[in-house]
């Protein structure tokens, strides 16, 4: 880094929040979305290169360019390379990516929205019911004309929908719906469809590897289909949760100043639960149970840049996209050549810091 003769300690205090190098310093807090999109650039082409076969960066970028239709580039490069990039690792890239934005945006609203940084996109069930609806899909000796590539996401997304409603009507009381009560409802009911899903895997002998595989964040889903068929559900969830930054800023001051500042509170809390969900949803149904990154990455963009959710947010869904393609990547490293299921790589590293998290408050709130 030119002209700043510790550029090396200023990385590693850059860990701790404690940058001292001028330049990279506003580089980071000035330009934060030059910053994390380089980030994701970076993930996004480690995510294609590396696996158990490894192709530089230069042929990927080669087969791409020749892959649209009006460039053309004489191919240098293994037939096997085209094939892999362009139906297995690149699809695979852009679904990661996908659900990483969309878990840490919903984590970044249900934050938000309790006021809380210990929530995340599976407080009120949403993973049970997905979890439960993907295994009753498994469990049944579908027809072979029923199956259909999409019936366990598609059974995973009903479920994970239909456990928010429960939850939500549970917790009405009159024409509100307080917070507290919406949390209770949903451990209540995440844990008794925990209990049938676990029900159903002793049931089905033949399903229980690929059942638990999708409860640790494993799919078997590739190529292009699964990301046809969540690209709406996202980005549409993902817009309106960024479009929501100004609610949530006013959430923040409590739900009797929000009123006299002219916020319909009940309307808000139900738009920013029903869009975080559906978007959760939709994240877990194609890829799998996900932990931690829908909690640790919208607090550490919370502590870097601000509390200002009209920014929290979008930086999180590029934070998010970056956080779980890093993790992919160390899934297949560890196990190489196999892949171990992603959401036991963020469980490993999430949960440390979930529990720093909670000590720093336990901190603050004696102090």
């Amino acid at each position: 880094m030119e002209g700043c003769p510790k550029s090396g300690q200023c990385i590693k205090n850059l860990t701790f929040g404690t940058a001292s190098c001028p330049q990279l310093d506003i580089m980071i807090k000035k330009h934060p979305y030059l910053f994390t999109g380089l980030l994701l650039l970076i993930a996004a082409i480690a995510s294609v290169a590396i696996g158990s076969v490894y192709i530089k960066p230069s042929a990927i970028l080669r087969i791409i360019a020749d892959w649209l239709p009006w460039v053309q580039i004489d191919p240098d490069w293994p037939a096997s390379f085209a094939a892999i990039v362009l139906e297995i690792r690149l699809p695979h890239m852009v679904l990661v990516a996908l659900t990483g934005a969309a878990l840490s945006s919903s984590g970044a609203a249900y934050q938000g929205l309790f006021r809380n940084p210990l929530s995340d996109p599976y407080l009120i069930g949403v993973s049970s019911g997905a979890g439960l609806g993907a295994v009753a899909a498994m469990s049944i000796q579908w027809p072979a004309e029923m199956g259909g590539y999409l019936l366990i996401p598609a059974a995973a997304f009903v479920g994970a929908v239909l456990t928010v409603l429960v939850v939500y009507n549970l917790a009405r009381v009159g024409g509100m719906v307080p917070l507290t009560t919406l949390i209770l409802a949903g451990v209540a009911v995440g844990a008794f469809a925990s209990a049938i899903t676990s029900f159903l895997m002793l049931r089905s002998d033949e399903q229980i590897y690929r059942a638990v595989s999708f409860l640790m964040g494993g799919t078997p889903m590739a190529g292009w289909m699964p990301v046809v068929a969540a690209l709406p559900y996202m980005l549409i969830g993902m817009l309106l949760l960024s479009l929501s930054g100004h609610m949530l800023n006013v959430l923040q001051f409590g739900e009797e100043e929000a009123r006299q500042m002219g916020l319909n509170v009940e309307r808000a809390k139900l738009f920013i639960i029903i869009t975080a969900s559906l978007t959760t949803a939709a994240a877990v149904a194609f890829s799998g149970i996900i932990g931690f990154i829908g909690l640790t990455v919208p607090h550490i963009i919370r502590m870097v840049w601000g509390p200002d959710y009209r920014r929290l947010i979008p930086l999180s869904i590029i934070g998010g996209a970056v956080a779980l393609l890093a993790a992919d990547v160390l899934a297949r490293i560890l196990m190489s050549p196999s892949t171990l299921p992603v959401g036991i790589v963020t469980a490993i590293g999430g949960a440390p810091f979930f529990l720093w998290i909670l000590r720093r408050a336990k901190r603050e709130v004696f102090w």
